[in-house]
């Protein structure tokens, strides 16, 4: 098929985008952030009152979701564009402030400024994200539309240039795109970083009638939601990346696997394969070109297991969802037996970007190993969490002090988890690496999918580790004997500690077991579960000798090392709020009328530290119990 042929149906297409949204600028559009966190914090209700104010003041706006901006802290987030002001972003939104926003802004011409966020355009009257340090550090990519357009709404993506790189990649040679992104170095963002051009020129190398691609969305690590968030928000960027890399490859199927637990990103990626049929950018003869190619959806059951692109596949088959040896490799002999590629979300969702503005454009962006962003959720002790772009090479310390703006409470920093589950636990020491494959790993820590969990002092280092190590058990799928018993074992050494019944010779049964399990396992759940056991021992391994030999949590968070008490000179005999609070009746009133906790019954659910009047603050924590007895003359 002819080159004009293409991208006369593409203008066409865009055609019908732009007649669609060219009244747009015209009036006043409400956007509101519909994305998980912000429905999570109450954006449908926002929506709502936003239609019944427009309804009852009979004004001409139009009130549309949009998805995530990466601001979650700030949620629900709304946009306002009015003609003849500069578009307005508001957060925390409440239905008090929808009403303000209505009767001041929308009938008023009084943006409110007291109540905005950021103005989305340079202006003289208020400052941008980019006058920000989030701002600074920031280099949107792949997130660049997200909380920008409507997911649902196939023109909007078109009218914005969406769906032009595929209509360009058809007019070239499959070699011609593999070049490309063998050139930008694109490596795989699901977290080993292994080079797609490699993987994909496997496939395309290798002689079958039919090859699959397959965008891996089973992301499943604790805190993580990188890839839910670009599915919710912007579905057809990655789409329109696995359209590419199929005609690259010579693939004539598709899917996108999801964990059914998605299930906004599941409807949106639905509706989006949809519209794409209606519109002939999937089936046959896409955009009038000689290519076929279908897509669909495969619902995941949750496994974390799964996300191991073997183990995926298996699932996919109908078979338990285990890893499986290599060779043969997927790329020449995966699902169905078929040559198959498989990349994570954020991998397609960089092609179209690549390919439109060249390999050069790409390797320019973050450093020369590591190409590109990355994209993490922050989230934690930090008080800006939400959904981040920096390019490779931005440090830790850039990401957690300058864009996520420290830690709250003013509290000091202690450590930052990074890489899921199977990451490592980096103290304030290594803040200044860069934030790339090979510098994490020397470090101790892997680059993961994306999950970044901030720890402050009070998080205890040996329970973190417990926590993470305990997620990974659970998930094991239990082919390999030293992934299902070794990490086992190391939870029952670690639950010890955590209550005061470890020895000396556990940290070494430790480290004995974790290098064992890295050695002894098939995939990487099992050959990075050892990952926050191996760097806690190496950077708070001091945590792990007060929990030993003192019978103390310093961190005041393992349960069997702590007690509550209450001070007396503190405690105001007219109070009662703990008393009221306390689910096992340990709290009791003394002759004196002060109150007091009966260690025996105390379950240790804080609840009376949390209630106790701000003037007061008589509930503290001690560690070891010891102490307890003896302020309270026991012993």
């Amino acid at each position: 098929m002819s080159t004009n042929t293409i991208s006369e149906k593409y203008n066409e297409l865009k055609g019908i985008a732009a007649e669609k949204v060219k009244d747009l600028p015209k009036k006043t559009v409400i956007q509101v952030g519909m994305a998980t966190c912000g429905l999570a914090a109450g954006a449908r209700e926002i929506k709502e009152a936003f239609e019944k104010e427009i309804q009852e003041n009979e004004i001409d706006a139009l009130v549309e979701e949009v998805g995530c901006m990466g601001y979650c802290y700030a949620e629900p987030l709304i946009i306002i564009y009015k003609p003849g002001f500069a578009p307005f972003c508001y957060g925390y939104m409440d239905e008090g402030l929808v009403n303000r926003l209505v009767q001041d802004f929308l009938l008023n011409d009084d943006p409110c400024y007291e109540y905005a966020l950021v103005a989305l355009e340079t202006n003289d009257v208020f400052p941008t994200f980019e006058d920000f340090p989030r701002g600074v550090y920031e280099q949107k990519i792949i997130l660049e539309e997200c909380g920008f357009i409507d997911p649902t709404d196939i023109e909007q993506y078109i009218s914005r240039g969406g769906y032009s790189t595929l209509a360009h990649a058809l007019t070239q040679t499959p070699q011609d795109l593999l070049d490309i992104v063998k050139e930008a170095k694109l490596r795989g963002r699901g977290g080993a970083g292994f080079p797609a051009g490699a993987k994909w020129e496997t496939t395309q190398k290798t002689e079958a009638e039919t090859k699959y691609i397959i965008c891996n969305g089973d992301e499943g690590d604790p805190g993580a939601f990188m890839d839910r968030s670009i599915l919710e928000s912007n579905p057809h960027l990655v789409i329109e990346g696995m359209i590419i890399g199929a005609y690259t490859v010579g693939a004539t199927k598709g899917y996108i696997y999801i964990r059914a637990e998605y299930p906004l990103a599941v409807r949106h990626v639905e509706e989006a394969l949809q519209s794409c049929y209606q519109k002939g950018l999937l089936g046959k003869s896409i955009l009038n070109s000689n290519f076929n190619f279908d897509i669909e959806v495969f619902h995941g059951s949750g496994a974390f297991v799964c996300g191991e692109s073997s183990a995926l596949v298996q699932s996919m088959e109908g078979k338990l969802g285990m890893p499986q040896t290599r060779p043969p490799r997927l790329a020449t002999e995966g699902f169905q037996g078929k040559p198959t590629v498989i990349n994570n979300v954020k991998t397609f969702a960089y092609v179209p970007h690549i390919v439109k503005e060249g390999a050069e454009w790409f390797s320019n962006i973050g450093t020369p190993d590591n190409p590109g962003t990355a994209v993490f959720s922050l989230v934690g002790k930090v008080n800006n969490t939400g959904l981040v772009e920096v390019p490779m090479g931005t440090t830790l310390r850039q990401l957690i002090f300058d864009v996520g703006e420290g830690i709250p409470n003013e509290k000091n920093f202690k450590a930052v988890q990074i890489g899921g589950p199977s990451g490592g636990c980096l103290p304030e020491s290594t803040l200044d690496i860069p934030i790339d494959f090979e510098s994490l790993h020397e470090a101790g820590a892997i680059m993961g999918s994306g999950g970044l969990v901030v720890l402050d002092e009070d998080d205890c280092m040996v329970s973190i580790a417990r926590y993470f190590l305990e997620f990974t058990q659970q998930e094991s799928c239990g082919k390999c004997t030293f992934c299902r018993l070794g990490t086992k074992h190391m939870l029952n050494i670690l639950t010890r500690i955590t209550k005061g019944e470890g020895d000396k010779a556990s940290l070494e049964i430790l480290q004995e077991l974790s290098e064992d399990i890295k050695a002894g396992s098939l995939c990487n759940l099992g050959k990075t579960a050892p990952n926050p056991i191996l760097t806690t021992l190496h950077y708070f391994r001091e945590e792990y000798a007060a929990h030993i030999e003192e019978k103390r949590c310093p961190a005041l968070m393992c349960k069997d090392l702590i007690a509550y008490y209450i001070e007396p000179s503190k405690c105001s005999k007219l109070c009662s709020v703990c008393v009221g609070s306390c689910p096992t009746e340990a709290i009791y009133t003394r002759e004196d009328g002060l109150k007091a906790i009966d260690q025996e019954k105390c379950v240790k659910c804080a609840n009376c530290m949390k209630t106790c009047p701000p003037d007061y603050n008589a509930v503290i924590k001690l560690s070891p119990p010891e102490l307890l007895a003896e302020k309270e003359g026991k012993k």
